[in-house]
C-alpha cells in the first residue's frame, strides 16, 4: 500500500490516510478478524413459534425517529476526496430508504480541509432517519473546541455525536495522537456543552467496566461498545507503518460478547449499541438479547456503499430479512420480547460470567 509521501500538509495527509483506510479494508482480507464471539451463543429455536412471519414487529424509536430494525449503519469515513463523498451520499440515501441512522466517519477531515465538508452535508440525502457526527475524544486535548465539534454537528445536521475512542490506533498510527490523559474532565463538559446527546464509543477493542462507569460520571447515557472481532484499525495502521507493533496488537480488546457482558450491569443506567464484527441477521439477534439497543455495521456495507445506493439498499434488506427471521424463529412478536430475554440463550453457552 502507498504511504503518505515526506512534507505533506496535514490536510493532504488526512484525505490519503482515509484513502489508505478504504484500501486496507477492500484489499487485505486478514484486516477482518472473524472473532466477535457471537459463534459461541447458542439460541433456543421454536418448532412452534405460533407467529404469522409477515406481522413480525422489528420496529424501534430512537432520537425521536421510528426506525424499521435496530440496524446502525456504523462509522466510516468521509474526506476531501470525490469517491468519499460518493460512498456517504450511498449511505445517507439507504439509511433514509430503510429507515435506519446512520453514524459518519471521523469529521476532523472537514476541520483541517473546507472542501472535506461537502461530504458530511447529508441531510438532504436522509431527512427522516438520525444522523451521528463523530469527532476522537482524543482531538479535545490538540486544540478541537466546543465551537469547532459544534461545527461538525451543524454541518451534518446531526441529532448525536461519536466521541470515538481509538488509543490503540492512535499509538500504531505513524501521525497518530498519544495524548489521552485528563479526558475525562473535558469529555463531561463537552457532555454539558452540546445540545445533541453524546455517545462515547470505542473502535474496536471494546469497553470495560470502568470505561462505561467513567462516561456515566460525565453525564454519557450512550455508549458504542464497539468490540473486536470485526475489523481490526490496528492492522489496518500497519500497513501505514514501518513497524509490525499493529500486527502484534491486531487482536487486542475485548470481543463484542464480552464487553456486552460486562454492560449487563449498567443496562438500568445507560443505553448500549454493538458493534464490531457483527455480519449477519443471527449476530444481530444475539446482540439485542444481550442487550444492545442498535447493531453497528461498517464493513459488510463498504463494498456496497461503493457501488451504489441500490447496493447499499439490498445489503441492508438481507440483514433486516436475517434478523427477522431469526426473531420469528425465537417465537417473538417484537424487539421488546427479544431484548433482554435471557431465556432466548440455550444455558450451556451463557458466556462466563452471566
Amino acid at each position: 500500500m502507498s504511504r503518505t509521501p515526506p512534507h505533506s500538509t496535514e490536510r493532504e495527509l488526512i484525505t490519503q490516510r482515509k484513502q489508505d483506510h478504504i484500501q486496507a479494508v477492500q484489499e487485505d482480507p486478514k484486516v477482518e478478524r472473524q472473532q466477535s464471539g457471537f459463534d459461541q451463543i447458542q439460541l433456543m429455536h421454536r418448532a412452534l413459534p405460533e407467529l404469522d412471519y409477515d406481522k413480525i414487529d422489528t420496529s424501534c424509536e430512537w432520537l425521536g425517529y421510528s426506525m424499521s430494525f435496530p440496524l446502525l449503519i456504523s462509522s466510516m469515513t468521509g474526506g476531501g476526496a470525490t469517491n468519499l463523498e460518493k460512498i456517504n451520499i450511498h449511505l445517507a440515501e439507504a439509511a433514509e430508504a430503510s429507515r435506519i441512522p446512520m453514524a459518519v466517519g471521523s469529521q476532523r477531515a472537514m476541520l483541517e480541509n473546507p472542501k472535506a465538508a461537502k461530504s458530511f452535508k447529508l441531510r438532504q440525502y436522509a431527512p427522516n432517519v438520525p444522523l451521528i457526527a463523530n469527532i476522537g475524544a482524543v482531538q479535545l486535548n490538540y486544540g478541537v473546541t466546543h465551537e469547532l465539534i459544534q461545527k461538525a454537528v451543524d454541518t451534518l445536521q446531526a441529532d448525536a455525536l461519536y466521541l470515538h475512542l481509538n488509543p490503540l490506533q492512535e499509538i500504531i498510527q505513524p501521525e497518530g495522537d498519544r495524548n489521552f490523559s485528563q479526558l475525562f474532565d473535558k469529555i463531561a463538559q463537552l457532555v454539558k456543552a452540546l445540545d445533541v446527546p453524546v455517545i462515547l464509543k470505542e473502535v474496536g477493542s471494546g469497553m470495560s467496566a470502568q470505561d462505561i462507569e467513567r462516561g456515566i460520571q460525565a453525564g454519557v447515557e450512550w455508549f458504542d461498545l464497539a468490540g473486536r472481532g470485526g475489523t481490526s484499525w490496528s492492522r489496518i495502521e500497519a500497513h501505514r507503518s514501518e513497524n509490525d507493533l499493529g500486527i502484534l496488537f491486531q487482536d487486542w480488546g475485548l470481543t463484542t460478547v464480552q464487553a456486552l457482558r460486562i454492560s449487563q450491569a449498567y443496562q438500568s443506567r445507560a443505553n448500549f449499541i454493538a458493534s464490531g464484527g457483527i455480519r449477519n441477521g443471527i449476530e444481530m439477534a444475539k446482540a439485542v438479547i444481550m442487550g444492545a439497543q442498535f447493531c453497528g455495521v461498517a464493513a459488510p456495507l463498504l463494498g456496497p456503499a461503493s457501488d451504489s445506493t441500490q447496493a447499499t439498499i439490498g445489503k441492508i434488506l438481507q440483514l433486516k430479512q436475517e434478523f427477522t427471521t431469526a426473531q420469528f424463529l425465537l417465537g417473538q412478536a417484537n424487539l421488546q420480547g427479544l431484548r433482554r430475554n435471557q431465556d432466548l440463550i440455550l444455558t450451556d453457552f451463557l458466556p462466563a460470567g452471566n
